[in-house]
């Protein structure tokens, strides 16, 4: 190991906690902000007040040195919902796509388990209009899947979704699922779906949760938009799968 990457291993320490330091106090305070906007004013100041919380998650992220760099040559429909399918890496994924596609209203697909215990994310998720699915109980997730579709459809929301369920630990793209999305295509006929490639943002946890990585530069490429009802659905879980793991960035070790 050389100097310069002993050097930068060893400032990842001091910057990782005041990353945490920083991440903690954003969430504890947008908490309450998220609790008053929704009750006093409603959706839009609430979904306004989400909007500034990812912007200041960024903002912490630039602590570590991370960039964001977001591709988004294709213009989006208006007034129709939109499903988001993307490959998953990280937590980090999350922000960057809130903030970035903020004027598509976008809505997760989330495991259960985050609808309680973390501040402001899980108030988020429990009242923003996203969607938490019991990954044990197939009958519970694709009744919530269902109706999160039709949540979709008739707010021109975006559903936000990674087929792969797990993150890849180490940007190698797992196999993607189509059950989910199967059955909110199904439950959203005039949605555009839309994929989303992430790269990097493994490379910021590969040491674990601590220290994170400093000088990472996140990639977000955004893919043309597809209408659901344009092929049959077999041709259409193809064609995006491929389209997104076709622009995934390999580590040098598996590109052979």
């Amino acid at each position: 190991m050389g100097f310069m990457q002993r050097f930068k291993t060893l400032l990842s320490y001091p910057l990782s906690v005041v990353y945490y330091l920083c991440f903690g106090m954003t969430l504890v305070v947008f908490h309450p902000l998220q609790w008053l906007t929704l009750r006093l004013f409603g959706y839009t100041t609430h979904k306004k007040t989400v909007d500034l919380l990812n912007r200041v998650l960024l903002w912490c992220l630039s602590i570590l040195g991370t960039k964001i760099e977001v591709s988004m040559p294709h213009t989006l429909p208006e007034n129709v919902p939109l499903l988001l399918v993307s490959n998953h890496q990280s937590a980090h994924d999350i922000t960057p796509i809130s903030w970035y596609l903020r004027q598509t209203h976008p809505k997760f697909v989330s495991k259960i388990e985050l609808g309680k215990g973390i501040p402001s994310v899980s108030f988020n998720l429990k009242h923003g209009g996203s969607v938490l699915i019991d990954r044990k109980d197939a009958k519970q997730s694709l009744s919530a899947l269902a109706r999160f579709g039709k949540k979709l459809e008739k707010n021109n929301w975006a559903g936000v979704i990674f087929p792969e369920g797990t993150r890849s630990k180490d940007g190698v793209p797992k196999r993607f699922s189509e059950n989910g999305l199967k059955i909110m295509i199904k439950n959203t006929p005039s949605a555009y779906l839309v994929p989303i490639t992430i790269n990097n943002s493994w490379k910021l946890v590969s040491k674990g949760l601590f220290p994170l990585n400093i000088g990472e530069t996140l990639q977000m490429q955004v893919h043309a938009p597809v209408a659901v009802n344009s092929m049959k659905f077999a041709d259409l879980f193809q064609n995006v799968e491929a389209t997104i793991k076709n622009a995934v960035t390999l580590p040098i070790e598996k590109q052979n």
